[in-house]
């Protein structure tokens, strides 16, 4: 077996911060995946990148603006017509804080 990057004590230092129990078995596997990882990584800083330009953002650029604009005036009536009780046009609740 290969030499490997990440030590059971590196994994059992991360399964404590994730608060993760795991058992031998599990660790072992756990080993062996982030291993992977790294040896996937390591693939990709082989890759030459030098004429590719630096990206801030994968996705779509932002998000879409659009003018604000009022499509529902408030009509206090229709807003306090199913309210059980109301008072000079608010809402009126009982008092929680005496």
């Amino acid at each position: 077996m290969p030499e490997s990057k990440i030590t059971l004590e590196q994994v059992r230092h991360v399964a404590l911060l994730a608060r993760l129990e795991l058992s031998p078995q599990d660790e072992n596997r756990l080993r062996a995946d982030m291993d992977e990882m790294l040896a996937y990584v390591d693939k990709l800083n082989e890759l030459d990148t030098r004429d590719v330009p630096p990206t801030t953002q994968v996705g779509e650029a932002g998000t879409p603006m659009r003018d604000d604009a009022v499509t529902n005036q408030p009509a206090a009536d229709a807003m306090l017509a199913n309210a059980p009780s109301r008072d000079r046009g608010y809402f009126k609740v009982p008092k929680i804080i005496e």
